[in-house]
């Protein structure tokens, strides 16, 4: 069955960390991308708050300069995607396709050029903050009153549009988020978020929010932060499929993707420990009730649509 998640972290772990693909100590090493062959993959540059002051486009370089080692490196097995059509091809010949995105706004460092760049080298996502205010946005951590999209953010979604890049409103505030669908003219992904009337949490989203993304086209990849999935802890498989199980229900079939969030989570639900377990979600769906098809929008067919909807 085809997969493909909207968010790992691998990027920014493995070069923390200073490890390799193959040897990730973490939730994504080489062996297991390569159980999810002919499937797709977001790598996420992730700006950590300690780049944030000068350094934010520094770090993000170094990110994408070892997502493109990761494509020299490992040719039989991973290949950079910069559309739905070219990730078809790619998968057609038996490999990954791997798309590269950014979370976090502050890499553009104030400047639209920044985001033209970035595309050139291969970005078509952006998450245009992570929890804090940025020259874009306010992050969910601001809350309500943080405000919604700069002006430079509006031109970013605008610029975004124009381009052919995904705009994620995961980890933005509420009027960030309500700014960004009133504003594009593309559909828009909340590439790890939840469903907040099953975790109360700021990260997830209301039905409303579900529900109006829904209606746009977009698409919401399930986290599986065990703090984004429920209240009360452990969390388990079966709690990331009553996720996607409300999420259906409130915004329908082809709103539901998965977002992971590997490398970039503490914890992980029981049962889905590390990257490899993914595909075995695929199966608990199915014991739900949820038809061959619908399960394979959900494992990766509705990331796929959005892809070749939304990217040149």
């Amino acid at each position: 069955m085809f997969f493909f998640d909207a968010h790992i972290d691998t990027l920014s772990r493995l070069l923390q960390d200073s490890q390799n693909l193959r040897e990730n100590q973490g939730h994504v090493d080489l062996a297991k991308l390569r159980q999810n062959k002919q499937g797709a993959q977001f790598f996420a540059a992730f700006v950590s708050p300690r780049y944030y002051h000068g350094q934010a486009l520094h770090r993000t370089m170094e990110m994408i300069d070892l997502f493109w080692q990761w494509m020299t490196d490992y040719p039989q097995d991973l290949a950079f995607a910069g559309s739905g059509r070219e990730a078809a091809e790619i998968r057609s010949g038996g490999r990954m396709a791997c798309f590269l995105g950014i979370e976090g706004g502050e890499a553009l460092e104030g400047q639209l050029f920044n985001l033209r760049m970035f595309y050139r080298l291969g970005v078509r996502l952006l998450t245009l903050t992570w929890n804090h205010r940025n020259d874009l946005a306010s992050g969910q951590g601001e809350g309500l009153h943080g405000g919604g999209l700069s002006l430079f953010g509006q031109a970013v979604v605008a610029e975004m549009n124009r381009l052919g890049m995904l705009i994620d409103v995961s980890h933005l505030n509420e009027p960030g988020f309500w700014d960004v669908l009133r504003l594009s003219k593309s559909p828009v992904l909340a590439s790890h978020s939840n469903a907040r009337a099953l975790c109360d949490h700021p990260r997830n989203l209301t039905d409303q929010q579900i529900q109006a993304l829904a209606d746009q086209g977009g698409v919401i990849g399930v986290n599986f932060c065990p703090y984004f999935l429920k209240k009360d802890q452990p969390a388990t498989v079966d709690d990331v499929v009553e996720q996607v199980m409300y999420l259906v229900n409130v915004g329908g079939i082809q709103c539901v993707g998965l977002g992971s969030d590997f490398d970039g989570i503490d914890q992980t639900p029981l049962g889905l420990e590390h990257y490899g377990k993914t595909m075995d979600l695929a199966d608990s769906l199915m014991d739900r009730g949820l038809s061959a098809d619908h399960v394979e929008k959900i494992m990766g067919g509705n990331l796929m649509r959005i892809c070749c909807t939304v990217l040149n």
